[in-house]
């Protein structure tokens, strides 16, 4: 009976702790899924962080090559956009021979309307230069006559190079920029600091944001002009005290040919004299003929342009003078320079009777040559050498 009535307790019993047991296996094999399951998302959270960091890596490059060619559109539209407005004033020109020519096979009438046109194109010549003269000081009427003596202040630096005065300031300072590629000004307190032999530890290094092409560069009131280097035809204006850019401009139809055949680096040579800023370069659209262009120095702007009769093949240098352009030709092995066109915007100058002028005492040539209008000397760089050419000056006929 005993047995009987344990056996009825022991069967609940079993049946409890199997029944328990089952469920505790169970809950680890729920649990072990569980964990899966969140190993599983972990790896996928993972996988899925990473391709978000790999695409904003991508985007990143992209956008930076984006903004980049972006750049780049905007100097070819602004090159463009020069291009453009240069062909339309030649297309002007191209259109105005057209219709002379023309009108010299046309009939009596058409003959009579010539002449009128003639009569028209006179008086628009007339007004033209009337507005010339305002802009350009007129009362600037002497001219070149013979350089007098030479003076070589030093011989320092490459083959080629400048150096010059601010005319436009009342300081002594002189600056030296060596080289026809280079981003280091040297400014020196006096001429008598420059010509000490230690001369570059005594100077103020001016260094620019970007280097310089060719050696046409001239400092005025206080700004470097330059070509910036790499461009097809940038002019910057550089502040040498703040040391920093100012403005910059985009020259119309320069850059694509040397503007002296000699001096293959120069693109473009600027220059100044009485009248303010001039810019010199040769196109392959005048036949390698130079053209000089005035430039606002204060806004940046073209004020005029002029196509001349002087070709820049033998070419080494050229300068402004009171509104008038001598250049410099040489022979290709070097020898004596002299001055043989002259062109003056003004047609003040009667270029067909002024003798081809020599640099005296000198055989070689230079690489650049910058007229100085407040102590009307040439500042001129020849193999290396600062040289210094007084000059004899006259009336203008």
């Amino acid at each position: 009976m005993v047995v009987l009535q344990l056996r009825f307790l022991l069967v609940p019993l079993l049946i409890s702790v199997m029944g328990a047991a089952q469920y505790t296996m169970q809950d680890a094999a729920l649990m072990n899924y569980i964990d899966r399951r969140f190993l599983s998302l972990e790896k996928r959270l993972e996988k899925c962080n990473q391709d978000i960091l790999d695409y904003v890596e991508e985007f990143r490059d992209f956008s930076k090559m984006v903004l980049s060619r972006l750049a780049g559109l905007n100097n070819y539209k602004a090159e463009v956009k020069s291009e453009v407005e240069n062909l339309l004033t030649r297309i002007e020109r191209a259109q105005r021979d057209i219709d002379y020519f023309g009108s010299v096979t046309d009939s009596n009438t058409c003959i009579e309307v010539h002449e009128d046109l003639v009569k028209q194109q006179l008086f628009e010549e007339a007004e033209e230069k009337k507005k010339l003269k305002l802009m350009l000081n007129a009362s600037c009427d002497h001219m070149l006559a013979g350089i007098k003596s030479l003076k070589i202040v030093k011989k320092t630096g490459d083959k080629h190079g400048s150096w010059m005065k601010d005319p436009g300031k009342k300081h002594t300072k002189i600056y030296l920029l060596n080289g026809s590629v280079n981003n280091v000004i040297f400014e020196f307190a006096n001429i008598m600091t420059f010509m000490d032999s230690n001369h570059t530890l005594k100077a103020r290094r001016v260094t620019l944001p970007f280097p310089w092409e060719g050696t046409g560069h001239i400092i005025y009131q206080g700004f470097l002009f330059y070509h910036r280097y790499g461009s097809l035809n940038e002019i910057i204006k550089f502040n040498i005290q703040k040391r920093n850019i100012t403005d910059q401009m985009l020259l119309p139809g320069a850059g694509r040919i040397p503007a002296y055949q000699l001096s293959p680096s120069t693109k473009i040579d600027l220059a100044i004299d009485e009248q303010g800023l001039w810019a010199i370069h040769a196109e392959p659209e005048t036949g390698g003929n130079i053209v000089i262009t005035k430039i606002n120095h204060i806004t940046m702007a073209v004020e005029h342009t002029w196509d001349t009769s002087c070709n820049s093949k033998d070419a080494e240098a050229a300068f402004m003078a009171c509104n008038t352009l001598y250049v410099v030709y040489n022979f290709p092995s070097g020898g004596t320079s002299r001055i043989r066109c002259v062109y003056d915007v003004l047609d003040a100058v009667n270029t067909y009777e002024i003798p081809v002028l020599h640099f005296p005492k000198r055989q070689g040539s230079h690489s650049t040559i910058h007229y100085n209008p407040k102590e009307k000397q040439l500042f001129a760089w020849g193999d290396g050498s600062q040289i210094i050419y007084k000059l004899h000056t006259k009336q203008k006929v």
